[in-house]
């Protein structure tokens, strides 16, 4: 009889042969893969900074479409000094009412005046706001208030009678007005402002577009409520505590675009500012700038000229703000520059706790 083993062979099956290993495959397609990743993350990021270098460049007006057409040709205008990169870099921030003026092809006094001084070494920044009123000498025109030398001579002379105010070099300038104004607040998704009491005030120019209704607290604001936060003047101490708010709101700002988003969405912010913006800067000078606003530290804010060196004058029956020393403003300039008001407070060394323990019962 045969037995099962005899029908079977041995009685055991036999294995496979094993299968060539994939490693080399599997290598190949992560290699692949790789690749393709990187290729795709190396063709956003040249998009991005080719997008955002265009949008840049449409900052720069072309002289038949800039309203400082006008003074381009004067050859008595100082031409403002070039940033090198490596200097101290100072910034004015021009805001201006356009309300009253007779063409859109002419500037509006800047009602609003902020220099932005930035040490490229120490990535630390100060904010100083003048008060519009102030009687300052004009160069080629006499005495004046600040906020006028704009109308004289377009932003090339307000940079120059602010240098030669403040004693720092202003190389270059952002102006302007009211719809510019709202469209950066709303293109970076409104600003987070804590608003120190109820502010109303109804202005009749303009159908009323321009009326003031905010109530207190911190909240979010767009664009319309913070130019109206802005512009709001009507306390006991007025402009001087408007360029205060408007210190406070520019320090704001830099915070929100220090936000991710934000810096991805660089392009699409510039381009919807850009019809109401006149600046000075080139993208390539942006893009310096940009670099160090991303490691930025806002040491601190100033109005000037300080309380402490101005004296109320009438010139022609109208009030002015007179400046008892310029050499003192210059010094205090430097004061302000060498400090850091928001600065970690130091703390105690071993010490001294242990010394606070002893002495604690």
């Amino acid at each position: 009889m045969e037995s099962r083993k005899d029908r079977h062979g041995s009685g055991r099956v036999k294995p496979a042969a094993p299968k060539p290993p994939k490693a080399k495959k599997k290598r190949r397609a992560w290699l692949w893969s790789l690749f393709a990743v990187v290729l795709v993350m190396a063709g956003l990021v040249a998009y991005f900074i080719v997008d955002n270098y265009n949008a840049l460049n449409n900052l720069q007006k072309d002289p038949e479409n800039s309203i400082f057409e006008q003074f381009e040709n004067d050859a008595q205008l100082e031409k403002p000094p070039e940033w090198e990169g490596t200097e101290r870099v100072n910034i004015l921030i021009m805001g201006g009412d356009g309300r009253a003026k007779k063409t859109s092809k002419e500037p509006a006094r800047s009602d609003s005046m902020i220099v932005v001084s930035i040490d490229p070494v120490t990535k630390k920044a100060h904010l100083f706001s003048l008060l519009r009123d102030t009687w300052v000498d004009i160069p080629g025109h006499g005495q004046g208030r600040a906020n006028e030398a704009i109308v004289y001579g377009g932003y090339k002379l307000s940079m120059q009678m602010i240098s030669e105010l403040t004693g720092l070099e202003i190389q270059y300038y952002v102006y302007t007005e009211f719809e510019g104004f709202k469209s950066l607040v709303d293109a970076i998704g409104g600003i987070n402002i804590d608003v120190e009491k109820d502010m109303n005030y109804v202005d009749n120019a303009d159908g009323n577009r321009y009326d003031i209704h905010l109530k207190k607290g911190y909240q979010e604001l767009n664009g319309d409520q913070a130019l109206q936060y802005v512009r709001f003047r009507h306390d006991a101490t007025s402009d001087f505590t408007r360029t205060e708010r408007q210190r406070k709101f520019l320090s704001a700002v830099a915070d929100k675009m220090q936000n991710f988003g934000n810096i991805a969405q660089l392009s699409t912010i510039i381009r919807k500012v850009s019809p109401f913006v006149e600046t000075n800067l080139s993208a390539n000078d942006m893009l310096k700038l940009g670099q160090l606003g991303l490691g930025l530290h806002n040491a601190g804010t100033a109005q000037l000229p300080p309380s402490k060196l101005l004296a109320d004058e009438r010139v022609g029956g109208a009030s002015v703000l007179a400046i008892t020393s310029e050499d003192k403003l210059r010094e205090y300039v430097q004061e302000v520059l060498a400090e850091d008001q928001n600065a970690p407070a130091p703390s105690a060394s071993p010490s001294e706790n242990a010394a606070s323990n002893a002495a604690s019962p």
